[in-house]
This record gives structure tokens, sequence and C-alpha cells, in this order.
């Protein structure tokens, strides 16, 4: 039987990268999708994909993840639509880097709003369906920038490096109602948001990689499924390195 069979995943900034990755994967498991992103035609494009190739329920919505009350009714509308709320994968992402001395308050605000305020807003609602329900996996993604920090990204790092603090805050609150709650830290994974970068810097970051390359994006979506099943029911509160060695 397929891991997911009867599961509802909400996945967060699903459209391309690591997020559509993990989408994939959970609903090549069986997990009915509830994908959202800001990308409306991606959004789409990607739950139709999925439908079809993986023969499960998906639909793409248009959330952005800093607006609590979007997100509120969102997360209160899926149960009704899917009939429950199983797993929530908290993707969704930006970078807007820059030096410190130079980085606008706008800059740092919107990097936090969405990349920590964001799943903030989406463990709390989706925290309450889970508690009710006794039951559910909430998967957030931080990145090894959060525990090594980075130059030119203090916006990044702070909210990265909160969202670890949340997940080992909202695991303990969350427990004793059999919710688990963990955190993946991905490394140097190829995606649109890496793409950019001048060769010579990713040759450099690549010297800091034991295992030699840079990782995928299904490297990080196995790790997260992993976490999304039942095979990790004792595992609660714990940030997992996805970085090929950089950070041990």
């Amino acid at each position: 039987m397929p891991e997911f069979k009867n599961k509802v995943a909400v996945v967060t900034g699903a459209a391309r990268g690591i997020g559509r990755a993990v989408a994939a994967r959970l609903a090549g498991g069986g997990a009915a999708l509830a994908l959202c992103d800001v990308l409306a035609d991606e959004v789409d494009e990607t739950a139709t994909a999925l439908a079809q190739e993986h023969d499960v329920p998906a639909r793409g919505y248009v959330v952005d993840v800093a607006d609590a009350e979007v997100v509120n009714n969102f997360v209160s509308a899926v149960p009704r639509e899917f009939g429950s709320l199983d797993v929530l994968v908290n993707n969704a992402g930006v970078a807007r880097d820059g030096l410190l001395i130079r980085m606008s308050d706008d800059d740092f605000d919107r990097v936090l709003k969405v990349n920590l305020y964001g799943a903030f807003y989406f463990c709390r609602a989706a925290g309450r369906i889970m508690a009710k329900q006794r039951s559910g996996k909430i998967i957030n993604m931080s990145s090894v920038v959060g525990v090594m920090g980075n130059a030119g990204q203090a916006n990044y790092a702070a909210a990265k490096g909160g969202l670890i603090a949340l997940t080992k805050t909202v695991a303990k609150e969350l427990a004793g109602r059999g919710v688990n709650v963990n955190a993946v830290a991905p490394g140097f994974i190829e995606t649109e948001m890496t793409a950019s970068l001048a060769d010579e810097v990713k040759e450099e970051y690549k010297k800091l990689i034991p295992v030699g390359r840079f990782g995928a994006p299904e490297d990080v979506a196995e790790v997260v499924a992993f976490l999304a099943s039942e095979a990790s029911a004792y595992l609660t509160g714990q940030l997992i390195y996805v970085d090929g060695g950089m950070m041990m």
C-alpha cells in the first residue's frame, strides 16, 4: 500500500524547485495535494501534472503566506475540500540578499514575513486542526544558513534560524497531541534560486561539500517524505541536514 494513501498534504511554495519535488514525492506515495504558491499559473500546472501522473486528487491555490488571514482561510478550507489535513510542508521562501549595512527595512521585513511569519501562520492554523484530530506531520524547510550564517544574507539567516527555534517549540507543544514537527536544512540545492549564481561562486561552494556535488530537489524530497511518513513516528523537534556533509 502506498505510504500516503488516504493522507492529505499541504505544500507551500509548491510551484517549482524543492516544493514541486516534495509534492511529486508525496503524490507518488498516494497523497492528495493542496498546493499553494503566489505563482498562479505554475502552481496550477504543477497540480494538474501531478494529478495526472500519479492519479491523486491535487489542486493549486494562490496563497501569499505572509498574509495571516489568507493563510487561515486556506488552511481551514482544506479539511472541508479534502476530508482532512495530515501533512504540512512549509517550503515557501524568498531571498533578498545584500550586506547588512546596505540592507533596507523592506528587504529584511519581506524575507522574515515570508520565510518565518508564513511558517508560523501555517503551523498555527494547521496545528489547531491536527491537535483536534490527534495526528499530523509538520515539516519546516530551514537551511544550513540558519545555523552557520552567510555574508549578505542577514535577513535569510535570521528567518531560517528562527524557523529552527519555532520548530522545536511547536514540537514540544503538539507532541502530546500526536503531531510530529521537524525541520530540514538543505545545503546547496540546484534550483531556480541558485541558478543565477556565477560559476566561480558555485565552484567555491562545491569545495565545501564533502560528497563533491550539489544536491537536487529530489534529495530533499526523500527526507521530507520520511518525516511525513509513519516511519518517523518517534522523531520530533529535530533538524535534519541535507547538505552533502557541509555541516558535519
